[in-house]
């Protein structure tokens, strides 16, 4: 098949821009090499007049945070019937909205597997701080997780770690609150899991979903917050992940593996993702504990899922060229 004429939407109004535009950068010169008419462009006002113009056979979505990951370009390319590579706009509403992950989880896992798999939370609007007085019942916050201290708290919406606090006590709760406030309406308190961090990119193949080998995730002991991840020499990353970081011997890390794998082959047809989508985890040394979904991973060369493709002897280059290829071939 000759080469398509492949949209690459990247940048937007998201606070997660800059990763968006190394993503799109790095996914329009590997589909360039490979032999694609590639239009880059920027989500903004003119999107929708430019891809009616442009009339690409396929567009691919390498937008971080919201216009992309809430469903909103891949509503609007369903709308104006582009085929495009990533998930679809159900799914991406499914995954970006974090407080309802817990019933989604409910279609695949059991009650019991459920509470085991996500971390339990608490979610409050910016509305009950504003108006309703919630700031005064921050002290009930621990006791309504089960957990104690210490907490995640966390934007309700978005990614790349921004507004994510780690508190350790009840002092420390309300600015950790107010800081999530400034990047969403909503905030989410949820319980803070010790153990091995990895993310799980899974791609998607005509036998079902296919999960690489995970990346393990070391910021040196710190937290994998938003700085870790602009600043490469901070943190170390290991793929496939240590043995000792999974087990005490070779047979419990390789159950832990299987675990891993197969939690996030399990997520990836929970929230219907398709095509490729990313599964961050927490191993407790138990349980693999989820975190996220990202249905539109970072695919700049720093990203945590060209690692794992390396990892994995997947050519990256072909495999963006076959998600390509794949959507243009099933339409929209």
């Amino acid at each position: 098949m000759a080469g398509l004429k492949v949209a690459v939407i990247m940048g937007g109004t998201s606070l997660e821009r800059r990763f968006s535009l190394e993503s799109g950068r790095a996914v329009a010169e590997a589909l360039d090499r490979a032999g694609h008419e590639v239009v880059p462009l920027d989500a903004d006002e003119h999107l929708v007049d430019t891809l009616r113009a442009e009339r690409p056979d396929v567009a691919f979505v390498c937008l971080h945070g919201t216009g992309g990951e809430d469903g909103s370009v891949p509503a609007l390319l369903e709308f104006l019937r582009i085929p495009f590579v990533g998930s679809r706009s159900a799914a991406c509403r499914a995954a970006w909205n974090k407080p309802d992950v817990p019933f989604v989880m409910r279609r695949t896992f059991s009650p019991e597997e459920s509470r085991t798999i996500w971390p339990p939370e608490v979610a409050l609007s910016a509305d009950a701080f504003r108006d309703l007085g919630a700031a005064s019942a921050l002290d009930l916050v621990a006791e309504r997780i089960g957990s104690g201290y210490p907490l995640a708290v966390k934007p309700a919406h978005g990614g790349s770690a921004l507004g994510v606090s780690k508190v350790s006590c009840l002092a420390e709760l309300g600015p950790a609150t107010m800081r999530a406030l400034e990047f969403d309406d909503a905030v989410l308190f949820e319980q803070w899991v010790e153990g091995c961090e990895l993310s799980c990119a899974v791609v998607e193949e005509d036998e079902g979903p296919r999960v690489l080998p995970p990346v393990e995730i070391d910021a040196d002991g710190e937290v994998y917050d938003t700085e870790a991840r602009l600043d490469p020499s901070r943190v170390a990353c290991f793929c496939p992940p240590r043995g000792s970081s999974l087990g005490a011997d070779e047979d419990a890390a390789a159950r832990a593996l299987a675990a891993l794998e197969r939690s996030a082959a399990e997520v990836f047809r929970a929230f219907g993702c398709r095509d490729l989508a990313r599964v961050d985890l927490i191993w407790d040394g138990t349980h693999a504990m989820i975190l996220d979904v990202k249905t539109f991973p970072g695919l700049a060369a720093t990203s945590l899922v060209p690692t794992a493709l390396a990892a994995a002897g997947v050519d990256a280059g072909e495999l963006l060229d076959r998600l390509v290829r794949r959507a243009y071939e099933r339409g929209c």
